[in-house]
């Protein structure tokens, strides 16, 4: 493991520089959702580790905020707009759909916008794709399996979502299985929680994930809210292992194209660290005790998810990911949870 230092936001990490494909060719990338947690970080890394590829940066700026990312300059495109979307995408060997209304409580606050975005706009980015052979890489997320019924959970787990933000993903998911056959290669993954932080241009990309909640509220000497019974477990994963991953995704993919293959493979990125979310807590309470000597106690709070999984372990089976892929995670929850205290000391 490779613990988790501060970067500039184009630092290489892990084995994101030997790719499948041949990094000297002239691909040309896009990725929606550019500004965003992920894409900006996916953005960033494609321009350290693939500096001979093309890219197109765009989003519409509901959540993220920034307009440029080294020498990349994020355009203004709503993927809703189909044809202001297939204009910025025109040319386009693969496409990173990571547009997306995510989290539970945004798209049950906004059930039509999360349903135009993750669905009207991932259909037009799988029309594209479709109508132009481009090759397609779409997160998903473990909100689509619902309550898991079987562990491992691998990336052929049965469907059943719980809630509108994991209908919608599954949605999309539909689409573009039916669209790419016989027509384009796609990569769709499931990926677990994540959490961490990264660095573009000296700005820190964080967002409110559970971890970075909770180190956020110690820091501040606040309890650490834990929704009861506090034992349910979930895995977790670093937003700079996903950007990995799908950097490797996107070398598989260059491989795909030059076969001619089309179809949908399904991944899962996650790692092997699934605590209870009583012991994440606890880890972060203990962490801040040590480093800055704040007594941060953690307190039971009843839980507004009526329909929340609740089981006491949640391990994915990532065997597939690394064999396909080349990919493996390389952040630990408890190394990262320590810089994030230690960088506010």
């Amino acid at each position: 493991m490779v613990a988790d230092n501060a970067d500039s936001g184009v630092t290489s990490t892990g084995d994101e520089s030997q790719p499948t494909g041949d990094e000297s060719q002239q691909i040309r990338v896009a990725v929606t959702g550019a500004a965003g947690y992920i894409g900006s970080r996916v953005v960033a890394l494609l321009q350290s580790e693939r500096p001979a590829w093309s890219i197109t940066a765009i989003d519409d700026f509901y959540r993220g905020s920034l307009r440029r990312i080294g020498d990349v300059t994020v355009k203004h495109v709503d993927v809703r707009n189909r044809d202001r979307l297939w204009e910025a995408l025109e040319g386009a060997d693969i496409v990173m759909h990571l547009a997306a209304i995510s989290g539970v409580e945004d798209c049950e606050s906004n059930p039509d916008l999360a349903y135009e975005i993750n669905v009207t706009g991932t259909g037009h980015v799988a029309r594209f794709c479709r109508q132009r052979g481009a090759a397609l890489i779409f997160p998903a997320s473990m909100a689509v399996v619902g309550d898991p019924q079987e562990f491992p959970i691998t990336a052929d787990q049965p469907r059943a979502p719980l809630n509108w933000y994991g209908r919608t993903k599954f949605a999309g998911e539909q689409l573009i299985d039916a669209l790419a056959a016989d027509s384009f290669p796609a990569h769709l993954f499931l990926k677990s929680n994540l959490y961490g932080d990264h660095t573009i241009d000296g700005e820190i990309i964080t967002k409110g994930a559970v971890l970075n909640f909770f180190v956020e509220r110690a820091l501040a000497a606040e309890p650490l809210p834990v929704y009861e019974p506090g034992t349910q477990s979930r895995n977790f994963v670093h937003v700079k292992d996903v950007a990995r991953a799908y950097l490797r995704s996107a070398d598989v993919l260059v491989d795909r194209l030059d076969e001619g293959a089309t179809g949908t493979e399904a991944f899962t990125i996650a790692s092997d660290e699934d605590p209870s979310v009583m012991a994440l807590a606890e880890v972060v309470s203990d962490c801040v005790d040590d480093v800055l000597g704040i007594d941060v106690p953690t307190e039971l709070i009843e839980n507004p998810r009526g329909d929340e999984t609740l089981v006491n372990a949640f391990p994915v089976e990532t065997t597939q990911t690394h064999d396909r892929l080349g990919w493996d995670p390389t952040h630990t929850v408890e190394d990262t949870i320590r810089r994030l205290v230690e960088r506010n000391a």
